[in-house]
């Protein structure tokens, strides 16, 4: 979410408008950006409870800013931040229109959980964060039935999650819902360029150091955070049944969490120990770099709102396999890759054995999937739809 709203801002700026970000704080230096301010707020480091604390702080700063500089329209995003339905009344009274972003639900997520507990995932009841959602999750979405009924537009991340929206909350018969799916940055998530020999080197040496130098070697890339919703316990177990198929693959892991030990523990178990690697995360130049030099990227999510790491894929030339489920056959097909059945080990190794032996259809696929980012999900396609709902929420 902060990487969308960073380049959101940015190409709005490019557009001639002015953007001040309303943030947490304790999150490091706020990156600068020509024509961007970033005003940091205090919260309760509870898990849930802070996206109501945070929303409580954003208001009365949203209020102070409004009046020595007059806001046009407030762009909020769900379900990061939760206000009631009188902290609504209170902004479109006293500030200004709001558009809500639906990054998806938290029932949604609970419902995630649930999924990845029934699959066996690690830990799904031992992460305070993931319990906390299972526990309240009811409670906090009436926060988000709030932001349906008070928006004056809504913007849902994928036709999935406005299709969420609409079953769970009982939307007003005249909701105004638009969706616009998330671009990814193209600049930084790229194909490797054949002809620089730097970044030929930087290719081998990536390969060489998790294993996959030899002939024939493959590399399977996975992102995302260590937590049990992203499925990372069964792709393990996907991986583990791939060794069948394609002996000589490898797979990174790259996230920050509280799994990683489990995950370390479970690849020791299943005999892939010396084929996985569990990163807890890089620079983004570095991901960047790793996405370009995979064969194939694997995201085994039980739930998204989007999820983004299919198109940062797909922008670096690498094809994808993901779940045949959600938002993700929106961004993700035979195209650019394949879908396998939620959960179900067979399916999972099935998909990545058929595109990781046939090394043509993976570079034709990288490309496909690299021209449908540039023509259908970019932040400047962002900013210009978003341009669209301010004005007509404006209006």
């Amino acid at each position: 979410m902060g990487s969308t709203v960073f380049h959101l801002s940015s190409s709005l700026v490019e557009r001639g408008h002015r953007v001040t970000v309303i943030t947490r704080s304790g999150g490091g230096d706020a990156p600068v950006q020509d024509g961007v301010t970033v005003i940091t707020v205090g919260w309760a480091k509870i898990p849930m409870e802070f996206t109501r604390s945070y929303g409580r702080r954003a208001l009365s700063a949203l209020e102070d800013l409004n009046q020595n500089d007059p806001v046009d329209v407030v762009h909020l995003h769900c379900p990061m931040i939760s206000w009631s339905e009188s902290q609504f009344r209170r902004c479109t009274q006293n500030v200004a229109p709001v558009v809500s972003s639906l990054h998806g639900s938290w029932l949604g997520e609970r419902d995630g959980l649930i999924a990845a507990g029934k699959a066996k995932e690690a830990a799904v009841w031992a992460n305070p964060n993931d319990l906390a959602i299972l526990l309240t999750a009811r409670r906090y979405a009436k926060f988000e039935r709030a932001a349906v009924n008070q928006s004056s537009i809504c913007v849902a991340n994928s036709h999935a999650t406005k299709a969420d929206f609409e079953t769970r909350y009982g939307v007003p018969e005249k909701w105004d819902c638009e969706v616009i799916h998330w671009g990814v940055d193209t600049s930084m998530f790229r194909p490797v360029d054949m002809d620089s020999q730097e970044e030929m080197s930087e290719y081998r040496g990536i390969r060489r150091r998790y294993g996959a130098n030899d002939d024939g070697a493959k590399l399977i890339l996975a992102v995302g955070r260590l937590a049990a919703r992203k499925g990372f316990g069964t792709l393990l177990r996907g991986f583990a049944r791939l060794q069948e198929k394609v002996p000589e693959s490898r797979l990174v892991i790259v996230g920050r969490g509280h799994l990683k030990g489990r995950l370390n523990r479970q690849a020791t178990k299943l005999g892939i120990g010396d084929k996985v690697a569990i990163e807890s995360g890089m620079p983004f130049e570095s991901l960047a770099a790793l996405f370009r030099s995979a064969d194939l990227v694997v995201y085994p999510s039980f739930y998204e709102g989007q999820g983004l790491i299919p198109l940062e894929a797909m922008a670096s030339g690498t094809p994808v396999v993901t779940v045949n489920e959600g938002p993700l056959p929106e961004m993700v097909d035979a195209t650019v890759g394949s879908l396998f059945s939620m959960g179900e080990i067979e399916s999972m190794s099935d998909s990545m054995a058929s595109e990781l032996n046939d090394d043509s259809n993976l570079r034709k696929k990288g490309e496909s999937g690299r021209a449908r980012v540039i023509e259908s999900f970019t932040y400047e396609s962002n900013a210009k739809s978003f341009e669209s709902v301010y004005s007509r929420a404006i209006s």
